[in-house]
């Protein structure tokens, strides 16, 4: 697999932040992403565009393609290390993607994010690896602070994704893409895990759903939940205690996750107390997603789990000229796929507006 030379510098650098310090980071940064980078510290730069696009998953990037094409001309914010992911958002974190079109023998998922920003940059996107940290979406033009620039836009795409919430324990890090996954769906069907023993962590839907998923593959899935009830509908819960091939593991927690190069088992605590051997080739997250929102400050309607509230079969927000695309606003699908289309509809959406606008305003676009 080819790695993504941008993200793998990256790495280094966060590894390397005790010993150099942000400047010396910053400025190599600036290195390798481009001049679109200002190498001028502790001096704020502010900037006018049309379209501000704040994320760097596939949404992100789709949004960007499209607007550029359009002529929008617009700037993209990365981010650093935003949320302790890479910029590429969650793709980063996968090693094989076998579901995404046009690459029928997979691609790494660093690889497929590394040519999305490539064709970004080729239409003239300006990428500044910057972390967003406050909005303020009062009045046009909008306005987005990073640690080194000020952008005024006309329009806003928010793209930041949200992250699957794991768990810690001893082993957890150690096997995480090795054995351990967040999403199902995504690395459900790997050789790894086909026709071996599996597990799923949660007690929602999401877990019921991604038991049920895992069947497909798996010899048997084991649900590990650490109350005695799930809190998953009724009807879900049916389909699956149903399924000859879910076993629940009733008040368990794990300790401990253990294997040599990938996954071979699970340390499990029952009640408390018992430690059990679990003999599994795979275990998956699904406790739940934490949407990217925080940096918005309450400026966007989002729903009760902090995810965008977008207008049905729309990129629209509650703010007028703000958009939102991807994981940030959808909760059901969370695919590479989706989000990417819902980044093209955010493009359009944008541009119809800034169209819009500038009829009222007398503009010629």
């Amino acid at each position: 697999m080819k790695f993504n030379c941008f993200a793998k510098v990256l790495g280094t650098l966060k590894k390397s932040s005790d010993l150099f310090g942000v400047a010396a980071i910053t400025a190599a940064a600036a290195a390798v992403a481009g001049p679109n980078i200002s190498s001028m510290e502790n001096e704020v730069q502010t900037l006018r565009t049309r379209l501000c696009i704040v994320g760097s998953g596939p949404a992100a990037h789709t949004a960007a393609i499209y607007a550029a094409r359009a002529e929008l001309r617009p700037i993209l914010f990365e981010g650093w290390m935003a949320n302790d992911i890479a910029p590429g958002g969650q793709l980063t974190t996968t090693t094989e993607v076998e579901n995404f079109p046009g690459f029928p023998d997979g691609i790494g998922g660093i690889e497929l994010m590394d040519k999305c920003r490539a064709q970004s940059l080729r239409f003239g996107t300006q990428v500044f690896t910057e972390t967003v940290s406050k909005v303020d979406f009062s009045s046009s033009p909008f306005k987005i602070f990073a640690d080194s620039k000020t952008v005024l836009a006309d329009s806003v795409i928010i793209a930041t994704g949200a992250v699957a919430k794991r768990l810690s324990f001893p082993g957890s890090d150690t096997f995480w893409n090795r054995g351990i996954s967040a999403c199902a769906v995504c690395d459900g069907a790997a050789p790894i895990f086909r026709n071996k023993p599996l597990a799923v962590i949660g007690g929602g839907d999401s877990a019921m759903e991604e038991a049920n998923f895992l069947t497909k593959y798996g010899s048997k899935v084991y649900i590990i939940h650490r109350r005695d009830e799930f809190r998953a509908s009724k009807i879900m819960q049916s389909r699956t205690l149903s399924n000859p091939k879910v076993e629940v593991l009733w008040n368990s927690v794990v300790a401990e996750a253990y294997g040599k190069r990938t996954l071979e088992g699970l340390k499990v605590k029952k009640n408390g107390a018992d430690v059990v051997d679990l003999n599994v080739s795979g275990l998956f997250f699904a406790i739940g997603h934490e949407p990217a929102t925080r940096f918005l400050d309450g400026q966007l309607e989002l729903d009760s789990d902090g995810y965008v509230v977008t207008k049905p079969g729309s990129t629209l927000t509650s703010v007028r000229g703000v958009f939102a695309a991807g994981d940030v606003q959808d909760k059901k699908y969370r695919q590479a796929i989706t989000a990417a289309g819902s980044g093209c509809m955010a493009a359009l959406d944008a541009e119809h507006y800034l169209q819009e606008v500038g009829s009222q305003e007398g503009k010629s676009e």
